[in-house]
C-alpha cells in the first residue's frame, strides 16, 4: 500500500452500489403524464407512511438524479440501502422507505402523450 492509500474499512464493504431497477412493465400502457402524476402523488404521501421527511426527500432527489448523483446523495444522507434498485432502504434509526419501480425508472410499455 501506498502512503495515501487506506485499507477498506468494513463500512466499505457494506456500501451498496445503487442501479436502475431491471426493465419493468405497467400493468397497462401508461404515458409521461400519467407516469409524471403518480410519481407526485407517491412523494407526496410517502412522508405520512413513516420515517423522516430529510430521508424521503433525499430518496427523491436520488432517484430522479443520474446514478452517481444518486450514489453521492444516498451515501451523504446515510441511506442504508437493502436493495441496490434503491426499493428497499432503511435510515440510521432503522426506520423503513420502499420506493416503487415507478418512481425509480420508466416502465418498457410508456407510451407518447396526446
Amino acid at each position: 500500500m501506498g502512503c495515501n492509500e487506506s485499507k477498506p474499512t468494513k463500512d466499505d464493504e457494506n456500501v451498496k452500489k445503487i442501479r436502475k431497477p431491471k426493465p419493468w412493465k405497467h400493468s397497462e400502457p401508461i404515458t409521461r403524464a400519467q407516469l409524471a402524476k403518480i410519481r407526485d402523488e407517491f412523494w407526496d404521501t410517502a412522508p405520512y407512511n413513516g420515517g423522516r421527511k430529510e430521508i424521503w426527500d433525499a430518496l427523491r432527489a436520488a432517484a430522479e438524479a443520474e446514478l452517481i448523483l444518486a450514489q453521492a446523495i444516498i451515501d451523504s444522507a446515510g441511506v442504508i440501502v437493502q436493495n441496490d434498485d434503491l426499493t428497499i432502504c432503511y435510515d440510521e434509526r432503522g426506520a423503513k422507505y420502499e420506493l416503487p419501480k415507478y418512481v425509480l425508472s420508466e416502465p418498457i410499455n410508456l407510451t407518447q402523450d396526446n
